[in-house]
């Protein structure tokens, strides 16, 4: 009894593995959150060492990206309220945030707002991989891994 006991167990950790992972992989197939994501990459981290011109010069582009994700087809794994509801969270606050530079806001304020956005960012990688708490690894390369 206790041999079928740990096979279950061991049978349902390599399902819920698979399933993390083909969540995962889905993910990566979504050309248009990986393009949002190089761009948040390449501004956020500079942004925690006090470096806010990538932002500064580049927030258009985030908004854009942030547009072009929103209009995308949502794989259908991830074609729900939820997710919907945390991309145009991204559209809101990437489109404030660009207003906010124009008009030249303080980089407090810059540097709040990007790190908001950011866990707006983490907010829909979470929802994709049905694990908000995922963890969060950091590479050179584009200095950000999910």
């Amino acid at each position: 009894m206790k041999k079928i006991a740990l096979l279950l167990l061991v049978g349902f950790g390599i399902a819920a593995l698979a399933n993390q992972a083909t969540a995962q992989s889905k993910m990566q197939d979504w050309a248009e959150l990986k393009e949002f994501h190089k761009v948040m990459a390449q501004t956020f981290h500079p942004s925690e060492e006090g470096n806010l011109e990538p932002i500064k010069t580049r927030i258009g582009e985030m908004v854009q990206k942030a547009k072009t994700l929103q209009a995308s087809k949502f794989p259908a794994d991830f074609d729900n309220e939820k997710i919907k509801k945390a991309v145009d969270q991204l559209v809101t606050d990437s489109q404030k945030l660009e207003a906010d530079i124009k008009k030249g806001t303080s980089d407090k304020k810059i540097t709040k707002s990007i790190s908001a956005l950011h866990d707006v960012f983490h907010q829909i990688v979470g929802l994709c991989s049905a694990n908000e708490d995922h963890d969060h690894e950091h590479k050179e390369g584009d200095g950000h891994s999910h």
